[in-house]
């Protein structure tokens, strides 16, 4: 695993239809819309967030997870919408051991079912694979999380299996998670 290409400057991807590139202040409004929607966070272990200063808070804690090597969380902008963030894609557990990382994303509402989660999700594997040469990379989804199946399935991920009452996520309780995985060498076989 080449760590220092995802930690010494911060990583910018992009595809002909988006960018993948640091959230700053200035997108505060973008962020707090998407952390705002309860919908957005049905299947996720995160707390929804209706509080415009948490939400600043937050974006710091971003940088401070990026230099602390432990994060990456990347706006996801779409160039026709004139760079608007229309999501949040990360990669994060960086186990240099086993060399592994599992990565996670959500998206504003308006934005669901346009093919930009499976187009997020191909430029972050290239990167992870291509250029950090990670071994392999993996999603932990919610059993019922239908949509972000196939945006996994759609990448060459495989279904792994159910992990029963695995996890404590923040305001779900325990709950029972699917693991997809995708390996280096199915995706080069893939490609």
């Amino acid at each position: 695993m080449n760590i220092e290409k995802v930690f010494a400057e911060f990583p910018i991807l992009s595809s002909q239809n988006i960018v993948l590139k640091k959230i700053e202040d200035a997108h505060l409004q973008e962020v707090f819309a998407i952390y705002d929607n309860e919908k957005v966070f049905e299947y996720c272990g995160i707390i929804p967030k209706h509080n415009i200063q948490t939400v600043g808070k937050m974006i710091g804690h971003f940088h401070r997870d990026y230099q602390k090597k432990s994060r990456v969380k990347w706006g996801i902008f779409q160039k026709s919408q004139s760079d608007k963030l229309v999501g949040i894609i990360e990669a994060m557990d960086f186990n240099q051991k086993v060399n592994m990382v599992t990565i996670g994303y959500f998206f504003a509402e308006d934005f669901w079912g346009k093919g930009l989660a499976t187009d997020a999700v191909k430029i972050l594997v290239k990167f992870l694979f291509e250029e950090v040469n990670i071994n392999r990379i993996q999603a932990e989804i919610m059993p019922l999380n239908e949509a972000s199946k196939k945006v996994l399935l759609k990448n060459g991920f495989l279904h792994e299996g159910l992990l029963r009452q695995a996890t404590l996520w923040s305001g779900k309780g325990v709950v029972d998670l699917e693991i997809y995985g995708l390996l280096q060498e199915e995706y080069n076989v893939d490609k």
